[in-house]
């Protein structure tokens, strides 16, 4: 290939810029060109596109966000705005894609695929629910937020003597929330994954109290409920009263850790790799420490599974 694309899409995530540098650097470093096409698949729709070259991508490894923006595009889930896709990058003389994003990300690069034009997934998504890797870019560095947010509202629990409910994202994946208690120490984590029983709560709060404990700090997944409901829940079961933290878009954003950038970099130019060697439809990955690539369907035909170990452990240390 003598030239190729990347873009951005679906929510952003910290690492995205470290993903694109390494496309960009990678690719250079064979003499390829890469075009960077802004807002996601509605950029590609729109030909918005611009030529990234080493310059271009100094001083991002280090920030958040994502250089070339990104956007939800609904229309490209349409047979027709994927062939119009694929119509623009061909006219540009591109001859392969990388897509940096989560789920539905994949599933347009997908469509893509099946019409013809080789087009390779890197998983970039806060939630790590991508199946076929272990780790998704963006997953740890909001993780250390969460960790970090959880212990200042903590202090502040502990001062006021108040339980508090932190509602945390992930939508219909609990992994933020299940590595975040087990770091942070809660006594109680719902996730979408496990059934959650409130009696089992309140007991847990109860049994704390009657030994000195003066706070609590229970995490709940946004796709399990908000953090109001569960605390309306505690207040209607038993008239507990709790605080409740939303940490939202926070978690987003920042500066991606050490380890979200070497990933990032890892995938970015695994990508690049597959795509020289005319792979296409494939997703890149990590498991058990090694670099792995795979069929793309994988990562949406199959249901993201939480460690069950570690929300047993996160129980039995917040005994």
């Amino acid at each position: 290939m003598k030239k190729i694309a990347v873009l951005t899409s679906g929510g952003d995530a910290p690492g995205m810029n470290a993903a694109i540098r390494a496309v960009v650097r990678k690719a250079a470093f064979h003499g390829i060109e890469v075009v960077g096409i802004n807002h996601g698949y509605e950029g590609l729709l729109n030909g918005s596109m611009q030529p990234l070259d080493l310059g271009s991508v100094g001083d991002i490894i280090q920030r958040g966000g994502t250089k070339l923006y990104s956007a939800r595009c609904l229309e490209f889930k349409k047979d027709a705005a994927q062939e119009r896709a694929i119509a623009n990058l061909r006219a540009a003389g591109i001859e392969g894609l990388v897509v940096i994003g989560g789920d539905g990300s994949y599933r347009g690069a997908m469509g893509m695929v099946q019409k013809g034009f080789p087009v390779v997934g890197v998983p970039g998504t806060i939630d790590n629910d991508i199946p076929g890797t272990e780790y998704t870019i963006g997953f740890d560095t909001a993780l250390n937020t969460v960790v970090e947010s959880i212990d200042k509202i903590r202090d502040t629990a502990n001062s006021h003597e108040n339980s508090f409910i932190v509602e945390v994202m992930g939508r219909d994946a609990g992994d933020i929330a299940l590595w975040a208690g087990l770091a942070a120490g809660a006594e109680t984590v719902l996730i979408p994954e496990e059934e959650y029983n409130l009696d089992e709560i309140i007991a847990r709060l109860e049994r704390g109290a009657a030994r000195g404990k003066k706070h609590s700090i229970i995490i709940v997944a946004e796709g399990v409920m908000s953090g109001n409901e569960l605390a309306k829940l505690l207040k209607d079961k038993i008239g507990i009263e709790t605080r409740v933290s939303v940490l939202g878009h926070i978690q987003r954003g920042g500066i991606p850790t050490a380890r979200d950038r070497v990933l990032a970099s890892r995938f970015g130019a695994h990508a690049v790799e597959l795509l020289m060697a005319g792979k296409g439809g494939r997703a890149v990955g990590i498991r058990n420490h090694k670099l792995i690539d795979y069929d793309m369907p994988e990562a949406f035909e199959k249901n993201h599974e939480a460690d069950v170990s570690l929300y047993t452990l996160m129980k039995e240390l917040s005994i």
